[in-house]
């Protein structure tokens, strides 16, 4: 008698809302680990290596936590870890962690276009002893309004800003400040969807499979 493969339980490596929001309204349900893990130690000089690298660093150190504490019990698995920043003027910008910070971040950013970078990383636990996984990234062009000092003024005041890469939340107050994107919209929120389900297609799960039942 044919039993159906088991269905793997998918791990979201990564503490932000919009991430999860983004998965819950494509049929996901993932648990939430937050990695533990000093981004800053992470450097390198193309901005698209930089999310990678960190996207990795964060994956790597949640599917080692949940290998050590019961290997056994780990699969099948999938876990998913991203990293997010915004390239502008050739420079590279993640959360500005302030106000202040938010407010300098806009002058230069409004009336102007910039790369909002996602690195991907994706591992398939199918045994114990069997790991694989994949990095990749996306990037979407995005063209901000021309904001005016109040508009500025007024965003920053909101807290949004200064808690999300970019300094801009698509999905939030920030929405009416991008006047056009070019590429996958998901990926300014943080996570590239089509990028994720190829990638687990490549890694031997369908996107379909994670769907919740």
């Amino acid at each position: 008698m044919n039993h159906p493969a088991p269905v793997p339980r998918l791990v979201l490596a990564s503490s932000s809302p919009a991430r999860l929001k983004t998965l819950h309204a494509s049929g996901l349900d993932p648990l939430v680990i937050a990695p533990k893990v000093d981004e800053a130690s992470v450097t390198a000089a193309d901005p698209r290596e930089l999310t990678r690298a960190r996207a990795r660093l964060k994956g790597e150190s949640v599917l080692a936590d949940l290998l050590s504490q019961s290997p056994t019990a780990q699969a099948p698995l999938v876990l998913l870890a991203c990293d997010s920043m915004l390239e502008i003027e050739g420079r590279v910008h993640g959360k500005p962690g302030t106000a202040e910070a938010a407010v300098v971040r806009w002058y230069r950013m409004r009336g102007r276009r910039g790369l909002f970078h996602t690195g991907h990383f994706a591992a398939v636990v199918t045994s114990p002893t069997e790991v694989h996984s994949q990095v990749r990234c996306a990037t979407t062009e995005v063209t901000f309004a021309d904001l005016t000092e109040a508009e500025i003024a007024a965003y920053a005041a909101t807290g949004e800003p200064q808690r999300v890469a970019g300094a801009f939340a698509i999905d939030g107050y920030g929405g009416a400040f991008i006047t056009s994107i070019i590429g996958d919209p998901h990926n300014v929120v943080g996570i590239s969807l089509p990028l994720v389900r190829q990638m687990l297609i490549d890694l031997g799960i369908g996107w379909h499979q994670l769907w919740r039942r």
